[in-house]
């Protein structure tokens, strides 16, 4: 083992010293060791493994002249291994501190030999002649208990003390305490010294790579802070390139303040006279080079922690300047999308389409335009989010740059969301009105098929109904027209009040907006054309609907007229039996006879100008055949069995009246021929005849007047007359026969009666010279009738 007690030490003379072991010495790789040793201030393999480097510890040390035991005035450097490993120990020993009394006595070298080859020894001493002389003042080597007992060595170094410029003795290890204090010594050599060499070594680890790192991100944070402080850094240049420096601040500043820590904490420590060699022995205190390396690393971490101030302030405002420029970029290009490809695609979407369907598939595209629209309308929420944030803590100039790019970005996307809403209300004015023009196409189209369809109706009923439905269509058209008359004014205000677009964008061509202009002008013009048709034609059809409602109506009332008729008919067959019981009342019931006649004439009348008419409106209305055609004639076979009724009753009841009449004359005179009582029989008889005949219509029929019952209550009141008639015969049968002595004024009286019979002859040819002129004059009408009748029978056929 080799020790080496050190009391001065320097850079410069251990540097020159390993040159010149570099450049004289024949013997050993000195390449090999100023390649491992010469440039590095600590190698830690060297210090950490025992079997081949070296053990390191530094202790307080007392002066050799006898001073003090804790004066740190000196120190030992202790050396495990072998030769390799020297140089690395030697140059460490010269970077550690020294004080300048330890500098001028110089280094105690201990070479433990006890277990060491005699060439290691002197190999090691002539390292030391060679690398650090003017630093080391005695070399000790421990020779072994029976050193020289067992091996004869040729030992010379006092020989060569003058050469070698260091004393060289040998000594036993228990009597090391002759020429070192046994304060300074491990316990090893019989010494008290308190040294932990790997908290040492950790130590001094630490401390070293702080200072390397500490310096070298002092270099590098200077450099960045004072190349950012005359001119602003290059846009194009990488910030991370620009500010990284090669180690972390705040992993270096950490590493600072635990050592700077544990060092304050080892000078508090021995300052209050902890650890030592064992019960009574020395306190231990810090040695000197931690002493010295406190203020140090304090100067180290005030310098960093103010550059790194500094840095930090840089990287914030670089920082700053790198995310304005990034929302400047991203604003850019928000607005240069919208300005750009987003406003070509709203200009070149200015169709409304012509139909419902083209105009819901412009309304898909737009969709897909406000989708894309969308993400950067996302962009836009997000920047001026970001804009806000940087507003609130932001400087005044950045404040104006970033309310400049927050204004221009809103003014484009606000004008960009009000052209996508402007142009999403004409789509949906023009979905409305294509819906509406498709809807009153549709009705037209329903409303002239009806108009075309044949009308065949079966009743007036149904003809009615389709004539409401005919204006209920009708309506319903008017009604489109004018919602679609609506929707074309909303859907042209909305083309005419879209937003303007900006001066830095092209405006539509005017040729495609004054398109889609006269497209609705000519759509809308197209329907009232349309409509106006169907309304010409809904005048027709409603002519001729109502002309055929009459004709059902004049069809139904001839029909009624028939029926009423035939009530008459019915009524005077079955009720009108009676012939009145004197001459008043037979005279009442034939007024009222002929008021019947009258009713029964203005129905038959009526009839027949409703048939008429239903001829003439056939004929208007182009009908074929009419169920009509049947009413006619059972008009007229009515008609005619009526008026053979009605003549019938009216005779018998004239015959009545004459019969009443004759009888209350012959009853009431007091002088009554033979021949008035005769005619009064004759009359009567007649009448009940007429009573029990049947009235015989046209076609053969036959029919009675009344029952049987009342027919021969009818024929009692006659036959109670004529008794009443006989009677008075009989009367004046008995003044005849109480007059014969009249006799002669009887004869008188057949002469007058035989003149009175020349005269009533000639009264009776006169009677019957006018009742055939009577006959005729009805014989003539009756046959113009029937000819009016055939002619009527022959238009209903023809229609």
């Amino acid at each position: 083992m080799l020790s080496t007690c050190y009391h001065s030490s320097g850079t410069d003379l251990l540097r020159n010293a390993l040159d010149k072991l570099f450049e004289n010495s024949c013997r050993l790789n000195w390449a090999t060791l100023k390649h491992r040793g010469y440039r590095q201030p600590i190698v830690p393999l060297s210090l950490k493994e025992r079997c081949s480097g070296v053990t390191l510890f530094v202790q307080k040390v007392g002066s050799l002249d006898g001073q003090t035991k804790n004066s740190a005035t000196n120190r030992e450097l202790y050396v495990n291994g072998g030769v390799h490993s020297l140089i690395d120990v030697f140059a460490l020993s010269n970077s550690l501190p020294h004080s300048e009394k330890c500098k001028a006595r110089g280094f105690t070298v201990i070479v433990d030999g006890r277990k060491s080859q005699w060439n290691i020894v002197k190999t090691v001493v002539l390292m030391l002649q060679n690398v650090i002389p003017a630093e080391v003042s005695l070399v000790c080597v421990v020779k072994p208990d029976e050193f020289w007992d067992k091996k004869v060595t040729h030992f010379c170094f006092w020989k060569e003390k003058d050469r070698l410029g260091f004393e060289v003795i040998l000594v036993s290890a228990n009597k090391l305490t002759r020429y070192i204090e046994p304060c300074q010594l491990t316990d090893d050599f019989g010494g008290s010294l308190d040294y932990d060499h790997s908290d040492w070594l950790n130590k001094r680890l630490v401390f070293e790579k702080f200072t390397k790192e500490s310096t070298s991100l002092l270099d590098e944070l200077s450099i960045i802070n004072e190349s950012d402080k005359g001119s602003s850094v290059d846009k194009d240049k990488s910030a991370d390139c620009a500010l990284l420096p090669s180690f972390d601040p705040e992993t270096v500043l950490q590493t600072g303040h635990e050592l700077l820590s544990e060092l304050q904490q080892r000078r508090f420590n021995g300052s209050e006279g902890g650890g030592g060699g064992g019960q009574g022995g020395p306190a231990w205190c810090p040695m000197e080079e931690e002493l010295l390396a406190q203020p140090q690393v304090m100067k180290l971490l005030d310098s960093l922690r103010e550059q790194y101030t500094r840095y930090q302030e840089l990287c914030r405002q670089r920082n700053k300047r790198t995310q304005l420029d990034e929302i400047h970029a991203k604003v850019m290009q928000v607005v240069t999308w919208l300005q750009g490809p987003g406003s070509e695609l709203l200009k070149t979407q200015q169709e409304i389409g012509d139909s419902i369907r083209a105009a819901q598939a412009l309304q898909q595209k737009h969709e897909e335009i406000e989708s894309q629209h969308s993400e950067w309308f996302a962009v836009y929420v997000e920047l001026n989010q970001q804009i806000a944030a940087l507003l609130s803590a932001g400087e005044e100039e950045e404040v104006v740059e970033l309310k400049a790019l927050q204004q221009q970005l809103s003014d484009v996307c606000y004008r960009q969301a009000s052209q996508l809403e402007g142009r999403q209300n004409v789509l949906q004015a023009a979905q409305g009105f294509h819906s509406s023009t498709q809807e009153l196409s549709q009705q037209l189209d329903g409303l002239l098929g009806m108009l075309c369809a044949d009308v065949a109706p079966a009743d007036g009923a149904s003809i009615q109904q389709n004539l409401k439905l005919l204006e209920e269509k009708l309506q319903t058209v008017e009604a489109g027209l004018t919602s679609l008359r609506q929707k074309g004014g909303m859907l042209l205000e909305q083309m005419c009040n879209q937003p303007s677009w900006s001066p830095e964008e092209t405006e539509i061509p005017a040729g495609e907006q004054q398109d889609n202009i006269q497209h609705i002008q000519a759509v809308m013009e197209e329907m009232q054309l349309r409509k106006q048709r169907c309304e010409d034609m809904v005048d027709v059809r409603r002519l001729k609907m109502l002309q055929m409602v009459q004709l059902f109506k004049c069809e139904e009332d001839a029909l009624q007229a028939v029926e009423w008729l035939s009530e008459l008919l019915d009524a005077l067959l079955k009720t009108h039996v009676r012939l009145g019981d004197d001459t008043q009342e037979t005279r009442t019931m034939l007024d009222k006879h002929r008021k019947f006649v009258d009713v029964a004439q203005s129905t038959y009348d009526y009839g027949r100008q409703l048939l008429q008419a239903t001829v003439v409106l056939c004929q208007s209305l182009r009908c074929t055949t009419r169920s009509s055609g049947d009413t006619l004639p059972r008009l007229n076979r009515v008609w005619k069995q009526f008026t053979v009724s009605t003549e019938e009753r009216q005779q018998r009841l004239e015959l009545a009246l004459s019969f009443h009449t004759a009888a209350e004359k012959v009853l009431q005179q007091e002088c009554v021929d033979m021949e008035s009582l005769d005619d009064v029989d004759s009359t009567g008889k007649v009448l009940l005849d007429r009573l029990t005949m049947p009235v015989i219509f046209p076609d053969g029929s036959e029919q009675y007047f009344g029952s049987p019952s009342e027919t021969a209550a009818a024929a009692e009141g006659v036959r109670e007359r004529l008794l009443l008639v006989e009677e008075r015969r009989l009367q004046l049968q008995e003044a005849r026969l109480d007059n014969e002595e009249e006799e002669e004024e009887g004869r008188v009286l057949n002469g007058q009666d035989g003149r009175l019979d020349v005269i009533g002859e000639e009264l009776s040819e006169k009677e019957e010279q006018e009742e055939e002129e009577e006959e005729e004059e009805e014989e003539a009408e009756a046959e113009e009738a029937r000819q009016q009748d055939e002619d009527l029978e022959r238009a209903t056929q023809d229609c």
